[in-house]
């Protein structure tokens, strides 16, 4: 009888033994699988009237496969969900299934510049965008919004009530804020050379610099 309680013993202890390998195991897999960063976003994002691979969309999963390449600890791969033209409702309409597709650790939610251009109210803007962060946020993600301004013809005042309504979602919601995408593109001494014909759009010369905005506030945010 005692030789069976033994026997019996033994195996329990190999079950757990096999148990906690096979969760090893599993943990390790798990923090090799690719994490993702979601970009949520417009025609700024969506490599609008540029080669393929030449917007900042694209320059940053060229710098993330360099310093976190397939195999490394824990690599991190972009999946972009850009979208030329556009809205915060747009973008509030599609990203539930993009949450639920790709489960991504980051969402940048890169909107707010056509809803300008349209004359939609900022009240609804706002609400929109509110929407996207809270339910990045719900699903487990980590969120960057990126900030956009308006040109100097639309008044002061609608220009400062755009831009705020960024800070304030940011501030209120405690997520990441990157106050303007295009800075040094839109707002600097060489902003003609920057753009595109339409005057709208940057170039290729300018998305570096957005990869450069953008860079310094993502990098807290990717998993470690």
């Amino acid at each position: 009888m005692d030789g069976i309680r033994r026997d019996c013993i033994k195996g329990i202890l190999a079950c757990l033994s096999w148990g906690g390998a096979g969760l090893g195991v599993a943990a390790s897999v798990a923090a090799k699988t690719p994490a993702v960063v979601l970009v949520v976003g417009d025609s700024l994002s969506a490599e609008y009237g540029l080669k393929r691979g030449s917007g900042w969309v694209a320059l940053l999963a060229q710098k993330l496969a360099e310093e976190r390449p397939p195999g490394s600890p824990r690599p991190v791969t972009v999946v972009n969900a850009s979208v030329s033209g556009d809205t915060t409702s747009g973008g509030m309409s599609r990203l539930p299934a993009l949450l639920d597709r790709h489960r991504p650790a980051v969402v940048v939610i890169e909107l707010g510049g056509n809803d300008a251009l349209r004359g939609l109210p900022l009240e609804m803007s706002e609400a929109n965008l509110l929407g996207m962060v809270r339910a990045a946020r719900v699903a487990g993600a980590r969120v960057l919004l990126a900030g956009m301004q308006v040109p100097p013809n639309y008044g002061r005042q609608y220009n400062e009530q755009f831009a705020a309504l960024f800070a304030r979602i940011a501030r209120n919601e405690g997520v990441a804020l990157l106050p303007f995408l295009l800075k040094g593109v839109g707002d600097g001494p060489d902003a003609t050379a920057l753009f595109q014909a339409d005057r709208i759009h940057p170039n290729e010369a300018a998305h570096p610099i957005i990869l450069g905005n953008v860079w310094p506030v993502l990098k807290p945010l990717l998993p470690k």
